[in-house]
């Protein structure tokens, strides 16, 4: 175990972990709401440091990421648990045994052996995915920083429950991030996800003004979250932080507690992306159709086609220099050679 960092002790041997917007009081013996972060006689210790669940090499438009070194691969690991329980949880599996059971298992691993390994695998970033990079903060910053001091990017999936103290120990070794917006609605994060907007906002806001290259991503529920108006103001919000963010609107399939619920229309994934991009966003892409084209990347400024994709796979680009080949106009993002 390690000792966990942003928390302070408080009365009666009790703890107040800060590093998520969830700000457990922890009574002794106790864990927060995450189910890896234990009170242990007034310190708070991670149960997850170096316990890997899972650690695989995945396109990095698997994260999905399509403006940052696209056609690259990143090196993406995780350990259990979570600080939000969704009721549609795609890796229910792994994140909420820790909340169910107690249940905390996985591989030891070292920062140096995670980076090693990714250089071996000849991938050009790291990525904190699968579950919540936040609830094994300490790990993460761990191998960040001698990641990037080896040339590797470092890239957060992340609800964006993070606290500013968290965010701002993360950013200077941060990348990129996908961040889940999953809603636009405080009831549905507190009905849904245990948790709230505001937060999630608030660090998206945090992350652009660090300079942290941003995509979002929003999996559109049916009858849940995909109303024509919840649409627009999510796009609303998003073409005001930044008109070049991508935003990616994703399909759900029947999962984990929402398994009696159908998977999204085809069409209402089209439709919202093109209310982003009627909102003024420059790129919005549709998740989890395969072969659509709203998969690939067109100039924002002649409507040519400089990214061709598939599924995760880049089949063809019409960049040079990282502008359209077309017209000229800079395409956003990062590494786009």
């Amino acid at each position: 175990m390690k000792e966990a960092m942003c928390y302070t002790r408080i009365e009666n041997d009790r703890v107040h972990c800060f590093l998520c917007s969830q700000h457990c009081r922890i009574e002794p013996g106790g864990t927060g709401k995450c189910g890896v972060r234990q009170n242990r006689d007034g310190k708070l210790f991670s149960l997850v440091y170096g316990k890997l669940v899972a650690s695989h090499v995945d396109p990095v438009e698997k994260k999905p990421l399509f403006h940052f070194l696209p056609g690259s691969t990143s090196y993406s690991i995780a350990t259990v648990g979570c600080n939000f329980e969704c009721a549609f949880c795609q890796n229910a599996d792994i994140s909420q045994p820790p909340r169910i059971s107690g249940g905390i298992y996985g591989r030891d691993a070292s920062p140096r052996e995670i980076v090693e390994q990714a250089q071996q695998e000849e991938c050009a970033s790291i990525s904190y995915t699968y579950t919540e990079p936040t609830i094994f903060m300490e790990f993460a910053l761990d191998v960040a920083a001698p990641a990037k001091e080896r040339g590797l990017e470092n890239i957060f999936v992340t609800n964006g429950y993070m606290s500013r103290e968290a965010l701002d120990a993360a950013a200077p070794f941060l990348g990129a991030a996908n961040v889940d917006l999953k809603s636009f609605s405080d009831a549905f994060y507190r009905e849904k996800c245990g948790a709230s907007l505001k937060p999630v906002l608030k660090t998206l806001e945090g992350m652009k003004k660090k300079s942290i290259w941003l995509e979002v991503t929003t999996l559109l529920i049916p009858g849940v979250n995909d109303s024509e108006t919840e649409l627009k103001q999510i796009a609303r919000f998003l073409a005001g932080l930044g008109p070049e963010i991508p935003w990616h609107v994703s399909r759900f399939h029947p999962a984990y507690r929402m398994m009696d619920v159908r998977a999204t229309p085809v069409e209402t994934i089209r439709k919202a992306r093109q209310i982003g991009l009627e909102a003024g966003l420059r790129y919005v892409y549709t998740g989890n159709v395969p072969g659509d084209d709203g998969e690939n990347t067109f100039c924002h400024s002649c409507g040519a086609l400089l990214i061709a994709r598939i599924g995760y796979s880049v089949k063809k680009r019409n960049l040079a220099g990282g502008v359209c080949a077309t017209c000229g106009t800079a395409l956003a993002g990062v590494g786009l050679d």
